[in-house]
């Protein structure tokens, strides 16, 4: 059958469309690298990027929480710690967890991606030098009366004798004894920046505290008798704090 001259060409237009246009219609996917979904992501500093470098520091330091590049840190606590805190955050604190489990987004594979690629990318073999540290979680309460007198020994020189701030060029860090300090930080937390240090900011680890009481290293029980202390100012009423940046 012989179409008429107008009808083949108007044919011809349209399977010539077909073959070109089909590609590019809306919301068929394109020929670059596919996406892959939220739950499928494992890359470490993608990951580390989106849930932690806002707390922790872009490069796991010199951020509002406790600095994670760091290795006395990482030995310290160990995989398992690290990865109970990632699941199932900190109650009391501003640290969530991030487990699906624990209302967070993250699926198991995803925390156990986070957790190892803290410890491959910032931790090192030798960090504790042979010497075994304090336990990360204290198995006493710790008394706040030897606790005060602990805290005079090794920690005055830079905190002040009161917890306050010292006063001299040696200090680095503000109040200890803050209201809204310690309404954002758990027993926990002080123990581990002392076991571990802020090496970047000057704090030394549970073994290079040069205070009055002598240059031995800090033992689990002067530990939790400091943080006794220090716990002891923290109100009974959580502290309001503001979310606005100066």
């Amino acid at each position: 059958m012989k179409l008429p001259p107008l009808t083949a060409s108007l044919l011809l237009c349209a399977l010539a469309l077909c073959g070109t246009g089909c590609g590019s219609a809306p919301g068929r996917p394109g020929n670059g690298a596919e996406v892959s979904r939220p739950e499928e992501v494992l890359d470490f500093a993608t990951l580390y990027g989106q849930n932690c470098a806002s707390c922790h520091g872009e490069k796991g330091t010199n951020g509002a929480a406790i600095s994670l590049a760091n290795p006395v840190y990482l030995a310290a606590a160990g995989g398992a710690n690290i990865q109970r805190v990632t699941s199932e955050g900190v109650n009391g604190t501003m640290m969530p967890g991030f487990a699906k489990s624990a209302g967070g987004m993250l699926t198991d594979k995803q925390i156990d991606a986070l957790t190892q690629g803290m410890i491959d990318a910032w931790g090192k073999a030798a960090a504790l030098g042979g010497q075994t540290p304090p336990v990360y979680a204290s198995t006493s309460s710790g008394d706040a009366t030897q606790g005060q007198a602990a805290f005079k020994a090794f920690c005055a020189q830079c905190h002040g004798v009161d917890g306050t701030g010292a006063a001299s060029t040696n200090m680095r860090t503000g109040s200890l004894v803050d209201p809204a300090y310690l309404s954002l930080i758990s027993d926990q937390g002080l123990r581990s920046f002392m076991i571990a240090g802020q090496p970047e900011q000057g704090m030394p680890d549970w073994r290079s505290h040069q205070g009055a009481g002598g240059g031995h290293a800090l033992t689990d029980r002067e530990i939790a008798d400091i943080v006794a202390w220090i716990a002891a100012h923290r109100p009974a009423t959580p502290v309001q704090v503001s979310r606005q940046h100066p």
